[in-house]
């Protein structure tokens, strides 16, 4: 009788067996030990006799179902019976068994079918005992006590064939239940039942397909302690198990160690080799295989060279995979589909359509009938090329050859539909595919949702997530992302964060690409408190950040200048042991340059190459110019041979960063020969070099050098711009030559350069520092009627007519600016305040600072500088008091105009305190006061009259915990040396020095002496003092 086969729906999963085989193994050996044969007496012995008796007929059916025996029918007397074999006819015993389970209204007994099983097999029986496993399979019984039964009886009933035991394990293997298949594998090892090479090379085989790399290792060594020896189709799976997970090497040495033990490599095993190496990429080193396995006389297949080709195309070396396919055209093997097919994708990869559609006119011309996969191969790539009038030549040719069209096919022409922006035509493909009774895949609509957010129709897309969802199609995670990164695209963080809600709701877990999204867009949209909400909210879902989370907050912060913010971020990264990207360290680099750290930013640099990664031409431009922009261009210089000496070639942002940090230290000598190294090396200089160079020139007063430089610009083929007129202009109005300015204004218009607001504003500023008020009236008017006169424009002008005492027009033309709807700021303002304030009318000035406020126009220290004077010159002096402590209450640092004229108010009222605090405030600020100003405060504070008022400022200031900088004190000193006061001076001193202020060594006739040299300078002692300290 045949074994029949069963479908696997018919058998459900056994119960999870405890992995620990080896253990297992010997606990199943020792409970299924001998049994005894030698047992009580009961009825059922008679029974079985009975029966045994009636097989011997060759009509024990009919006997047996007109027995009275048949109702004592139970599992335990059919396996007796089978136990027993009086018999001897496995066959006839076989056909008992399945007449009385039809006769049985219980289930079999397990050792029934184990000893059926073995007789079968110790006959040679194979397939009849192949079904009987099948059957014992049916049952459900857990593995190892199926091996545990098949154990007890092959010892007990004298088993003498161990395929019982590959028959069993086969049995699990050809039904998929490869992990059951194991686990009697291993624990058949365990109890000394080794299964065949031919078994375990099947099981291998299988677990190889199934990808289950950590049982296949287990049975293999299961094997090598069982001592099994392996054979060539052994070492193929080991070596293929290597190369699946990438491990070509491992492969290699297998296949020298099979060699060594004398078994020899079949095509198959090189077949394999040269696979994973086509995988990893070494595809020189494939062919290197193929000639090896060549020398030893083995004939490379059509799956040598197919493999060979496919690794080829997948490198981009498809012309080289061409030159394959001739040499195996040259062999006398005729490529199949999979050949062609793959070195048509090579070419299509590669963009090169034309010669993969005179590879596919090969195929036919050679009689190979294309298929639907080479059909969607060739879609794919004219698809993606955009050339959809091809693509649809090829459908035409599929219907015509009678090729249906896929689900796959479908997709590929809607994408490339909706990328060529034509979605009507992508939407008739979508009703065609449904009339086919094609339904959209997931892919589909991953398709047309990824087409729609791309020409940013986002209703749509969402209409299609809506419509998928109702179909019962479910969204996966990057169907999400693409909608997450859709919205943040349109800056429509809410509806991102909606659709990652939705994805929840729906059953789909985020993953990092949809937080990255959303994180990345919030940090670009300066959206910190959500972006940061973001982050945690991931954490708690157990999503771990990446460089791109970490980077996205690190480049924020770095932009708004929170670099220690930024730094914490960057340390929790390396906490987090996730290595930073190069974009990530230059954003650190520019974040310390832009707020002047530059010893930070060498450190990062530093680290950077201490951590093995190397800089790119971003990261030395961004240190390059962090550097030039604080001054430091000789570091920058140090950086910049450094990166030559690196190979790397410089752009033109490196050069114009070093020539921008040059002109502004007005080293243009060093600008310039940047410059002339540009032009001998490359690359080759644009017009923002130009620029730089000319305002660097410019700022010098170099106004003829500039002007040669300009002049020379069209002679190198490029075109001076609105910034490059803006900045010659300019210097011509700042040397005072206003006609060759306006030469070059009437050159800009008549050569069509757009005039800006800048342009006019400097011309504007030129006439009034000319006096010429007309002129600069008329360009102001001309200013207006093109729409482009700014508030600095009008800035130039109301000082203008400041400066020449007119306050009524000034006023007017302030007026006008609210009228033209364009905003006064804190210099209109403050030009008006000051002007009002020296024509001492201070109740108008104080009327514009009061607007200031109301409008939330922040004064400025020139703001209430101007109060003050103006205030003083009418001896109004608590006004000056009250407005001087609103100055310091707001922040707003002091010059030496407000210090000067604040102590001076201060000791005319008497509060000398206040005035000595002043003095010594400015000193340690480093604000240089006036020669005289600094003489009539010191002479005020240290004359004779003084001296008691002196004593006891210092004692108030003690009693304050206030202290006198070394500096003030010094001044002091000798103030009182120069009224003649040394007495006074020498307790002062004492005075200091117990309040700990000035050392104990200190001597005044020393530091009198040590100034004398100054004695001469017309400044002392303002100046020896001011700078001194002790």
């Amino acid at each position: 009788m045949a074994a029949t086969s069963h479908p696997r729906r018919n058998l459900c999963s056994f119960p999870l067996q405890n992995t620990n085989f080896p253990l297992i193994a010997n606990n199943v050996c020792a409970q299924f030990m001998f049994f005894s044969t030698a047992h009580p007496y009961d009825h059922n012995d008679d029974t079985v006799r009975e029966i045994s008796t009636i097989l011997k007929l060759s009509d024990w059916q009919v006997v047996l179902d007109n027995q009275n025996s048949l109702k004592k029918l139970n599992p335990e007397i059919v396996r007796s019976i089978l136990q027993k074999n009086e018999i001897n006819d496995p066959v006839r015993l076989q056909s008992f068994f399945y007449w009385s389970s039809s006769r049985m209204g219980t289930p079999q007994n397990l050792h029934s079918y184990s000893i059926l099983a073995i007789r079968l097999c110790n006959s040679g029986l194979f397939p009849r005992a192949d079904n009987m496993f099948e059957k014992m399979l049916e049952t459900r019984k857990p593995p190892l006590e199926i091996l545990g039964s098949l154990v007890k009886c092959y010892r007990e009933c004298g088993g003498s064939n161990m395929i019982v035991f590959d028959i069993l394990i086969d049995n699990f293997r050809k039904f998929g239940f490869l992990n059951e298949a194991c686990s009697v594998f291993l624990a058949s090892i365990s109890g000394g039942f080794f299964p065949s090479l031919i078994c375990c090379n099947s099981l291998m085989r299988d677990l190889l397909k199934g990808k289950m790399m950590g049982l296949f290792w287990k049975v293999y060594g299961g094997m090598v302690e069982a001592k099994i020896v392996p054979d060539v189709y052994t070492y193929t799976n080991v070596i293929n198990a290597h190369c699946k997970v990438g491990d070509v090497m491992k492969g290699r040495m297998v296949l020298s160690e099979m060699e060594e033990k004398g078994c020899k490599p079949n095509l198959v095993t090189y077949n394999v080799v040269i696979g994973g190496l086509c995988r990893t990429g070494d595809v020189n080193e494939a062919l290197e295989v193929k000639k090896l396995m060549m020398e030893k006389g083995l004939v490379p297949d059509g799956f040598t060279y197919s493999i060979l080709i496919d690794g080829f195309c997948k490198q981009k070396r498809s012309e080289e995979a061409k030159l394959i396919l001739e040499s195996m055209l040259g062999s006398g093997l005729n490529p199949n589909h999979i050949t062609y097919t793959a070195l048509i994708d090579g070419f299509m990869k590669q963009g090169n359509i034309e010669e993969a559609l005179r590879i596919k006119d090969e195929m036919v011309t050679r009689g190979l009938k294309l298929n639907i996969v080479t059909y969607n191969t060739l879609i794919r790539g004219i698809a993606k090329a955009g050339e959809m009038e091809k693509a649809m030549a090829l459908v035409n040719e599929m219907f015509i050859t009678g090729i249906e069209l896929d689900t796959q096919t479908y997709d590929l022409l809607i994408d490339g539909y909706l990328k060529s922006h034509n979605k009507d035509k992508a939407y008739e493909l979508l009703a065609e595919m449904k009339a086919r009774n094609l339904m959209p895949s997931l892919y589909t609509y991953s398709v047309l949702i990824n087409g729609l957010c791309r020409s940013r129709e986002l209703p749509k897309a969402n209409e299609v997530l809506e419509h998928m969802i109702s179909h019962g199609v479910k969204p996966n995670a990057v169907i999400y992302a693409t909608l997450i990164n859709a919205n943040v695209q349109e800056s429509r963080y809410e509806g991102a964060k909606e659709v990652l809600k939705g994805m929840v709701e729906n059953g789909v877990e985020p993953d990092l690409f949809c937080y990255n999204s959303l994180i990345i867009g919030l940090c670009r949209a300066k959206k910190v408190e959500e972006a940061r909400m973001m982050f945690v909210e991931m954490g708690e879902k157990g999503i771990k950040p990446n460089a791109y989370t970490y980077g996205a907050f690190i480049h924020l912060y770095c932009k708004t200048g929170e670099i220690q913010v930024a730094e914490r971020y960057f340390q929790d990264m390396l906490s987090s042991r996730i290595v930073p990207n190069n974009i990530i360290y230059t954003a650190l680099i520019d974040g310390h340059c832009n707020v002047g750290n530059t010893v930070e930013a060498l450190s990062t640099f530093k680290c950077m190459l201490e951590k093995g990664l190397i800089p790119d031409v971003q990261t030395y431009g961004a240190l390059i110019h962090g550097l030039s922009k604080n001054g430091k261009t000789e570091e920058a210089m140090v950086v910049f041979s450094e990166y030559l000496d690196k190979g790397l070639v410089p752009d033109v942002f490196i050069y114009n960063s070093l020539i921008s940090g040059f002109c502004k230290k007005g080293e243009i000598e060093k600008a310039s020969q940047l410059y002339e190294e540009m032009l001998l090396k490359g690359p080759n200089p644009n017009i923002v070099i130009y620029n730089t160079l000319i305002n660097g020139l410019c700022k010098l007063g170099e106004i003829k050098d500039a002007r040669e430089l300009f002049d020379k610009i069209e002679g190198k083929g490029l075109v001076p711009n609105v910034v490059t007129y803006s900045i010659i202009i300019d210097g011509y109005c700042k040397s005072g030559n206003l006609t060759e300015a306006f030469n070059l204004f009437d050159e800009m218009i008549s050569k069509g350069v757009p005039l800006d607001r800048h342009i006019y504003c400097i011309l504007i500023d030129g006439c009034c520092k000319q006096g010429n008020l007309e002129k600069a009236l008329s360009l102001f008017h001309e200013a207006l009627q093109k729409s482009v006169a700014s508030p600095s424009a009008f800035n130039s002008l109301i000082d203008g007519f400041c400066k020449l005492g007119k306050l009524i027009e000034a006023r007017e033309l302030f007026d006008d600016m609210v009228d033209k709807h364009v905003t006064p700021n804190s210099v209109t303002y403050t030009i008006l305040v000051d002007a009002y304030s020296k024509a001492e009318m201070m109740e108008e000035a104080e009327q514009l600072f009061l607007d200031m406020g109301t409008k939330n126009i922040m004064p400025n220290t020139l703001t209430y500088t101007s109060l003050l004077l103006g205030y003083n010159q009418i001896g109004h002096r608590i006004k000056m008091i009250s407005l001087f402590k609103d100055m310091e209450a707001r922040g707003i640092a002091c010059d030496a105009i407000t210090y000067g004229v604040m102590a001076d108010v201060y000791c005319k009222e008497g509060n000398s305190l206040e005035a000595l605090k002043l003095l010594d405030k400015s000193l340690v600020e480093g604000i240089k006061l006036d020669g005289d100003v600094f003489d009539a405060l010191i002479f005020h504070l240290c004359n004779e009259g003084k001296n008691s008022t002196m004593l006891k400022l210092l004692g108030e200031m003690a009693e304050k915990k206030l202290a006198l900088t070394s500096t003030t004190c010094t001044a002091l000193l000798i103030g009182f040396y120069k009224a003649g006061n040394e007495d006074k001076a020498l307790e002062v001193l004492d005075i200091m020095q117990r309040l700990g202020w000035v050392p104990d060594s200190l001597n005044v006739v020393d530091l009198v002496n040590a100034r004398k040299n100054d004695m001469n300078s017309e400044s002392f002692p303002s100046d020896a003092m001011q700078e001194g300290s002790v």
